[in-house]
């Protein structure tokens, strides 16, 4: 049985964008269609390319007859998912599925686009959250519980599975795995600092970053530059500090929520971490699609990294012999006379599927037969163990142990999970639209030093 819960405000919210959120797209989309009016005067080249959807944020992605269409993503632990789909084509020649990868933040864009333009693939993918509440209450995905309630409610752990409905409705299914964000660490780094162990308390923390900068290590890297990756500070700091009541107050739009005093200590122990040096000089132009911040980590420039779960199978990637000998893993550090409990954990439960509603009848029974032979199938689960991935299913605990490496990493993480006091959903998920980048936005310039965590707090309370 799971204990863990989740503190989102499904009834207020609104679109948002997946995951831990990118930079506004204003000037990006503004550069596109000036680009796509010059390609039309100059000939058809570039709609050819956009008709079949190889542009982010161009094209259709709408599939005719019984085919299905479906927008997944370029992470290694996504092939076990990517074979279900050669499989299915193979065993269902008149009823394909067609799947293009996209990397996170060029789906971000894709998707945004192609649900607001009807032209949404038919399998939607997304982090749950803000985007599945806005997806339904817009009547753009559709209702899944006759087919597959049942087929969730045996497999998924309850939490993630209780993010895939609205109105007591199923709209969206899990897939994928758990991503809760951990304090990961290389500990031949540490050693070489005089350092034993993770630090298990924010002071132990603030010590470990002196001595990783006086051996000349950045001490804790961070991408920056991808904004999002701010948001897992803001969200262990808060808690830690003030427990989940204090986020829950802000998800419910309480008025001056902002303005607690967990979040105003919250934003200057950030603070005290950036005059400390604990990033280094250069983070905020490292992007997190680029992996630049767990090649620090992984290349033994740095010692701490606070990152989803999801990068633990790039770290065999990026450098095998660190993945196997040297990379640590630990909980977020508890703060000293904090009323948050160290177990909570705050990250994406899972990625989900809904089915479009701009899809036609035949595609859509495609895409639910789909789901129904592969939510959770044998071939997903093991495949994203041998992945570095632990999926979110009830009941594989000896799998899990099974596949650990010997590093004992994936029982870690679905221990973690199934005990966790709080699972909080990624803040720029749970939040809506507006109000998850104006947090990217202001987080932003917390981090820069650009505002003070009052100002920080006043302009948070804005939005509310």
């Amino acid at each position: 049985m799971e204990t863990n819960t989740i503190h989102t405000n499904q009834a207020k919210s609104l679109l948002t964008q997946p995951k831990f959120e990118e930079e506004q797209m204003k000037g990006t989309l503004k550069t596109k269609a000036i680009r796509l009016m010059a390609a039309v005067a100059a000939g058809a080249t570039l709609l050819s390319v956009a008709a079949c959807g190889a542009q982010p944020g161009g094209g259709s992605a709408k599939a005719t007859g019984a085919n299905a269409t479906v927008w997944s993503l370029t992470d290694s632990t996504w092939a076990s998912v990517q074979q279900t789909f050669e499989d299915w084509n193979k065993a269902n020649p008149d009823a394909q599925i067609k799947n293009e990868s996209f990397a996170n933040d060029s789906y971000k864009e894709k998707i945004r686009t192609a649900i607001g333009s009807g032209n949404a693939p038919t399998l939607v993918l997304s982090w749950g959250g803000s985007p599945v509440t806005d997806y339904w209450t817009n009547k753009n995905i559709i209702d899944l519980t006759s087919d597959l309630d049942s087929v969730v409610k045996e497999k998924v752990l309850d939490s993630v599975a209780a993010e895939g409905y609205r109105d007591d409705k199923l709209v969206a299914v899990p897939v994928g795995q758990v991503q809760p964000a951990i304090l990961w660490t290389n500990k031949a780094v540490l050693k070489e600092a005089g350092i034993s162990d993770a630090p298990q308390t924010w002071d132990e923390l603030l010590d470990d970053v002196a001595k990783l900068k006086d051996a000349g290590k950045t001490p804790i890297a961070l991408a920056g530059g991808s904004k999002w990756p701010y948001l897992m500070w803001a969200a262990y700091l808060i808690d830690r500090i003030g427990g989940p009541d204090v986020m829950q107050n802000i998800l419910d739009g309480k008025k001056d929520a902002w303005s607690d005093p967990a979040v105003i200590e919250a934003m200057t122990k950030i603070q005290d971490l950036v005059d400390a040096g604990a990033f280094g000089d250069s983070y905020q132009s490292m992007s997190a699609d680029d992996k630049k911040d767990t090649a620090l980590l992984a290349n033994g420039q740095a010692g701490f990294d606070l990152m989803g779960s999801w990068v633990y199978a790039d770290f065999g990637t990026i450098n095998a012999d660190f993945a196997k000998n040297d990379l640590g893993y630990a909980a977020f550090p508890a703060v000293e006379g904090g009323k948050g409990d160290p177990s909570m954990l705050t990250g994406n439960l899972a990625n989900y599927w809904s089915v479009a509603a701009s899809a036609g009848k035949e595609s859509q029974q495609t895409a639910i037969k789909y789901l129904k032979e592969n939510t959770y199938s044998d071939g997903i689960v093991d495949g994203l163990l041998s992945s570095g991935g632990v999926p979110p299913v009830k009941g594989i605990e000896d799998k899990v142990k099974s596949a650990d490496d010997g590093t004992g990493f994936l029982t870690y993480v679905y221990d973690s999970v199934k005990n966790a006091s709080n699972y909080q959903l990624s803040l720029d998920v749970a939040l809506p639209a507006d109000q998850g980048q104006a947090l990217l936005n202001n987080l932003e310039q917390v981090f820069l030093k650009q505002i003070t965590p009052q100002q920080f707090a006043d302009a948070m309370n804005k939005t509310l």
